[in-house]
């Protein structure tokens, strides 16, 4: 019950704007790399100097109008002319509903466009996020589009998808970020089983390491790191080939050895729209949230999502009472 309720707070839009004017309080200090573009620089300069690269994701979620949209666009731009003026080891990530999808497929596309088209320019590469099933195709769709221009634009294949497979190798030529997955979907369209998610990771990382052009391979789980380093090995897969993908905050000391020997990138997510991406890294680990929900208790922080939490529990109950 404590998952489903931390997935429906996730995609809560009015906890959304409320957690804005708290800030990084909630424990997401520890999992986001600021609110601002100098925070951002600050945190990618301290993992560049370690030899681990960066891909910056400016947050945003919930865009429902143009305007927004375009901002969001703009940020994007933004952040790329910060890569260039510090000469930062990094490129972008961003997600399809951030820049207009919600609005407006053919908005979508321009911005995406835009962004590819302009970073092409400075030899930075931009990855595109699979979000939830709805937005999938239409996401897949466009990056195959904009690829037809632009080299330097690349997208995530999500392990518990049941045709990830079939994604995979229509994406053979593009530089890949495999991930688990870290949204609610149901048995039609996604593996339930931890097991079988586990399996699918691995298949699709071997198969992009042996034919796909580049692959990230995007888990802090170190027995499925240890099953893949065995593969590149017996392999001789070479080291420019692939890199082990972690998000910023957590497993930074297995980050930093695996720096030694291979190369690394950290996710490093930034923004005030950081809630939602917050809450996801909730419901991935149930440690995560046994460790929040310490802090939400203590009085002198996060009093926001122990209110939030409590009141979306009693809602709940309230319906199956009725």
């Amino acid at each position: 019950m404590l998952r489903e309720t931390f997935i429906q707070l996730a995609e809560n839009q009015t906890l959304n704007a409320a957690a804005q004017k708290y800030g990084l309080k909630l424990g997401a200090q520890k999992v986001v790399a600021g609110t601002n573009l100098q925070e951002m620089i600050a945190t990618v300069k301290k993992l560049n100097a370690k030899g681990i690269e960066a891909t910056i994701d400016q947050l945003g979620e919930f865009v429902l109008d143009e305007q927004t949209a375009r901002q969001c666009k703009d940020g994007i731009i933004d952040v790329i002319d910060a890569i260039v003026e510090h000469n930062l080891d990094a490129h972008i990530t961003l997600k399809a509903s951030q820049i207009g999808l919600d609005v407006d497929i053919d908005l979508c596309y321009d911005h995406l466009f835009e962004i590819v088209e302009y970073a092409s320019t400075h030899g930075i590469f931009v990855n595109v996020d699979i979000e939830d099933y709805e937005r999938l195709h239409a996401t897949l769709d466009m990056v195959e589009e904009v690829n037809k221009g632009f080299s330097n634009i690349g997208t995530v294949v999500q392990s518990y998808l049941l045709e990830a497979k079939d994604i995979i190798k229509r994406f053979t030529d593009y530089r890949l970020r495999i991930v688990k997955g870290a949204y609610s979907e149901t048995e039609d369209v996604a593996y339930q089983d931890k097991l079988d998610i586990d399996i699918s990771f691995l298949e699709l990382a071997e198969y992009h390491l042996m034919y796909g052009k580049f692959t990230s391979i995007a888990t802090h789980d170190h027995n499925l790191i240890a099953h893949l380093i065995r593969f590149v090995e017996e392999h001789d897969i070479p080291k420019e080939k692939f890199e082990f993908q972690m998000l910023y905050g957590f497993r930074t000391d297995l980050q930093e050895r695996l720096s030694n020997d291979y190369h690394c990138c950290t996710y490093v997510p930034f923004g005030k729209d950081w809630y939602g991406y917050f809450m996801r890294r909730l419901i991935e680990r149930p440690q995560n949230i046994s460790l929040v929900t310490k802090q939400v208790f203590n009085k002198k922080t996060n009093t926001f999502l122990a209110v939030a939490a409590g009141a979306f529990i009693l809602g709940r109950l309230s319906k199956r009472n009725k």
